[in-house]
């Protein structure tokens, strides 16, 4: 009687771990897509960077040079392969990790880089990051937020002081990205929060690509619409693959928040989209908050700086945008271009 009490156990344990089971395969363009029984998890390897973020850290500390009078902070954001990658896999993929450390190790002394992946590795069970899309959630945002107004000495609210609001069936970017056609069998709840007892209002510069030809040639050039009041999240139906352009309507702005927090702290975000979940959990820690992508700006980032008094920078992009020389490059040419 024992003995069969104790097959019908293991039966019962080799059943539950099979169900569990991690089917793993690299799909288009080698995204790592992890499959259970229940769900699949699409994720972008990281390739490494050939200078181990020497450009990038250069045009932070530049930034510092140009404006010492600023508090700038780095925060580089680890790609959800830093989280969920499996063990057996771990060779398809760069360790996050390391890199960051050695970007870090590159900024200047008076330069603040904030650490996340242990603080996301403690919330891996949680919703932090986005299973058929390549952003975080925006819970892994929060935790980051409240990781860096730690850094920053600001007041910082509670998940409870926010009201949560969902778009279901949302299905993102990775299924065209990795061509894993299994990822629309699983769509996600999009939860994203919004502050209470916090007064904010927001204004946008929108840019658009105008093309025009000149000499038989086409040429294309970002233009600026004139700043317009908007509202900061936008609204989308169940099942849109937009769902994370809730924030601003995305990355083509400029966008100014002005808050009811009265503590003389203007904060300036130069980011990717991946930071475009940010400002939100930071209305209650700075009296502005202004956001600029690291494609889209056709002004002077230092001029603007001075002009709307900023006393706290915060560089935020993912690692694998960090790594990317595009970027860095852009940072410089906004601290030297004049339109």
């Amino acid at each position: 009687m024992m003995r069969r009490s104790i097959i019908t156990i293991a039966v019962i344990l080799v059943a539950v771990l099979a169900g569990n089971a991690q089917n793993v395969k690299k799909a288009r363009k080698g995204i790592i897509v992890v499959k259970t029984d229940s769900t699949v998890r699409a994720m972008e390897p990281y390739g490494g960077c050939s200078d181990d973020g020497a450009a990038y850290a250069r045009a932070v500390n530049e930034f510092k040079r140009r404006y010492s009078q600023a508090n700038v902070y780095c925060m580089i954001i680890p790609n959800a392969v830093a989280i969920y990658c499996p063990d057996s896999v771990s060779s398809w993929t760069a360790d996050e990790q390391t890199y960051i450390n050695r970007f870090y190790s590159k900024l200047d002394d008076d330069i603040k880089g904030i650490q996340l992946i242990d603080t996301l590795n403690n919330h891996r069970d949680e919703y932090i990051y986005l299973r058929t899309d390549h952003h975080w959630a925006p819970l892994g945002a929060y935790y980051a937020a409240r990781t860096f107004a730690q850094s920053a000495e600001v007041p910082f609210k509670s998940l409870e002081d926010y009201t949560p609001q969902v778009i279901r069936h949302f299905v993102g970017t990775m299924l065209k990205f990795s061509g894993e056609k299994s990822l629309s069998n699983y769509p996600e709840d999009f939860v994203y929060y919004i502050p209470n007892d916090v007064n904010y209002e927001a204004t946008q510069i929108k840019y658009y690509n105008r093309t025009y030809r000149k000499r038989r040639r086409r040429y294309t050039v970002l233009t600026a619409k004139p700043k317009e009041n908007v509202s900061f999240f936008r609204s989308y139906d169940d099942g849109s693959a937009a769902a994370y352009s809730t924030f601003m309507g995305g990355d083509l702005n400029t966008t100014m928040v002005t808050t009811d927090t009265n503590n003389g702290r203007r904060l300036l975000i130069l980011k990717d989209s991946y930071g475009n979940a940010l400002p939100p959990f930071l209305f209650a820690s700075f009296e502005e908050i202004h956001v600029v992508d690291c494609r889209y700006f056709l002004g002077n980032i230092i001029t603007y700086a001075k002009d709307h008094q900023i006393t706290d920078v915060l560089f935020a992009n993912n690692l694998i945008h960090a790594s990317t020389p595009a970027i860095s490059q852009n940072y410089m040419r906004y601290m030297t271009q004049s339109r």
